[in-house]
């Protein structure tokens, strides 16, 4: 088999093509022609014999074999703990599991061991399996013989799919259930924020947050295993052109925004859409995260995972490896691959076709043998991908011995430290107080409207005028929450100074326009402006502090989005007074 030649360049060359359409297409304005194809390869026959295996290319030393096959729609595969294969059936609507009994490299009898309309995600904690629908997850216990146990459903209010409802989810190295959140459309503004994100949630399912934002379709994610950081791979922006956007690897950080769907590659604006209030693409482009590497526009990635056994050479361990599906929109077509991301001390240097062969070329037409989805890496070292168009799942095995490797080392912690317990104002000096009223008394209940299970409405603010103030800012903290303390609920600063007041039910845009220059900031929740109360079942009522400070300047000279320690930060020195009320919730 053919060695494949190192394809170091990819990033640079694709963010180069890719902006180069749009040099004259920013700003708030825009005028441009761009050319898009529709190339849907057609199926052919699937791998049957060795002959036709044998077409199939991978790098020297690795040889590609039939797991499986007559799966139907194999879509996401995990490894239980005791080395036996699962994968689920998002047409079908259920989890196959996959052993291989007498070691010879072939699956015995698939068995369905769990069903639920649109069964997508999968992932294992030990003998815990979690699996994710659209909008609901499960947890089950695993039994001795592999089957699960019954299907306890923790989570049952993920956003609605749209355009992008693959589920995918994975434990972390911190004990946290990460779950992949993609947008419902190509490129719009969404109207709920856990879209186009990464959610984090507790293994019961509760205290979901956003943990990163801007993220198209991020399918494929998985840790680093020498660094421990979280990387994914997000689906760029259909319609930019045949070669652009770049599909992007994203080291994905507690936080960060990531451009979608108003920037996108390395820095490039969408023309289609501006952002909200105001914000110009410049400034939501310096307040997103570049990708560390591009591939190729549409290849379409899916699953991803690192490279954690020993039995292929020592230079592929620590190496992320994702299977690319495959475009319906670009000429040439793009994907149809296995991919291999080069890592040095724990950083992507470069991608490069690991698995191949799966596109043919006849005269002017274009065919498809697979539809790679679903890949893992197997307890016996191998590689498995999984077709989900003709249902064969594929095992790719060194055929010479690994190199001795020493035991990898610690996993670092990666999760950002928990801000400050202290509530907002009494971080802040010494300095008059003014009396805040809203819609709820003093130390009274906060109506379901502003709660977050309610209407997730702002609740209406208002405060005495205070001399000398320019500016005012408003931070919504709860101290009694366990983990962030406190859980930031709100926070808007650049409010003018001759504002006293804000009404009920604000817009949770970065930037608004009534008032006209206020701001707002990242919440706990991961998304911005106002998050409404949202305590665990069962705890005592929480206190909610809605604090209003005025400020002798008119502009902290934030960028929208900015966080709480920020703006507290930019605070220091001038403020001239304070005020707060503090509001009870409990679920």
């Amino acid at each position: 088999m053919k060695r494949h030649t190192r394809l170091a360049g990819l990033a640079a060359c694709c963010a180069v093509c890719g902006g180069a359409a749009f040099a004259q297409s920013v700003g708030e304005f825009s005028d441009v022609t761009i050319t898009g194809s529709v190339l849907e390869p057609n199926p052919v026959p699937p791998v049957e014999d060795d002959a036709q295996i044998a077409k199939l290319d991978v790098p020297d030393g690795f040889e590609v074999t039939v797991f499986a096959r007559d799966l139907i729609n194999p879509r996401m595969l995990a490894f239980s703990a005791d080395g036996t294969l699962y994968a689920t059936r998002r047409t079908v609507g259920d989890v196959v599991m996959l052993k291989d009994a007498d070691g010879d490299g072939r699956a015995d009898a698939p068995r369905s061991v769990a069903s639920r309309a649109g069964m997508h995600g999968i992932a294992f904690d030990g003998d815990r399996v979690f699996l994710a629908t659209v909008n609901d997850v499960y947890v089950a216990d695993v039994a001795e013989d592999g089957s699960f146990g019954a299907l306890e459903r923790i989570i049952d209010d993920l956003p609605d799919g749209g355009q992008h409802p693959n589920r995918t989810l994975a434990m972390g190295p911190d004990g946290k259930l990460y779950i992949s959140s993609g947008s419902t459309c190509n490129a719009c503004a969404e109207t709920n924020p856990e879209n186009a994100t990464m959610l984090r949630a507790e293994p019961d399912g509760s205290s979901r947050t956003i943990f990163a934002s801007g993220l198209r379709n991020t399918i494929g994610f998985d840790w680093q295993p020498s660094s421990g950081q979280l990387w994914g791979m997000d689906h760029g922006i259909d319609w930019l052109g045949d070669d652009a956007q770049i599909e992007e690897l994203n080291l994905i950080e507690q936080g960060r925004k990531y451009g979608w769907p108003y920037v996108f590659g390395m820095g490039e604006h969408n023309p289609q859409d501006n952002p909200p209030g105001g914000i110009g693409l410049e400034d939501w482009a310096a307040a997103s995260q570049e990708p560390a590497i591009g591939y190729t526009p549409h290849a379409a990635p899916m699953q991803m995972a690192f490279y954690d056994g020993t039995a292929f050479p020592e230079a592929y361990r620590g190496d992320a490896f994702i299977s690319m599906r495959g475009s319906w929109n670009r000429r040439p077509p793009s994907g149809y691959e296995v991919v291999r991301v080069d890592f040095e001390d724990g950083q992507p240097v470069s991608a490069e076709p690991f698995l191949t062969g799966f596109l043919t070329e006849e005269g002017e037409g274009y065919g498809f043998l697979a539809r790679l989805a679903g890949l893992a890496v197997g307890t016996d070292g191998a590689l498995y991908v999984g077709d989900d168009y003709h249902g064969v799942i594929y095992r790719i095995a060194a055929t010479a011995p690994a190199e001795e490797a020493g035991a990898p080392g610690p996993v670092p912690d990666a999760v950002t430290p928990p801000p400050p317990s202290e509530i907002a104002i009494d971080l802040v000096g010494d300095v008059p107080t003014f009396a805040v009223r809203s819609s709820f008394d003093p130390d009274q209940p906060i109506s379901d409207v502003h709660a977050a299970e309610g209407e997730n409405a702002s609740p209406p603010v208002s405060w005495e005028a205070q001399d000398g103030a320019a500016s005012h800012v408003v931070i919504m903290d709860d101290p009694d929450a366990a983990e962030p303390k406190p859980f930031v609920h709100w926070v808007a600063w650049d409010i003018p100074g001759d504002v006293t007041s804000l009404r009920e039910g604000l817009p949770t845009d970065p930037a608004l326009v009534d008032p006209k220059g206020m701001k707002q900031g990242a919440n706990s929740r991961g998304s911005t402006g106002y998050t409404g109360p949202r305590p665990p079942k069962g705890d005592p009522a929480h206190r909610y502090h809605l604090q209003v400070f005025a400020l002798d300047v008119a502009n902290l000279d934030l960028k929208p989005g900015a966080t709480r320690e920020e703006v507290l930060q930019a605070m220091e020195g001038k403020v001239v007074a304070k005020g707060e009320i503090v509001g009870t919730f409990q679920r």
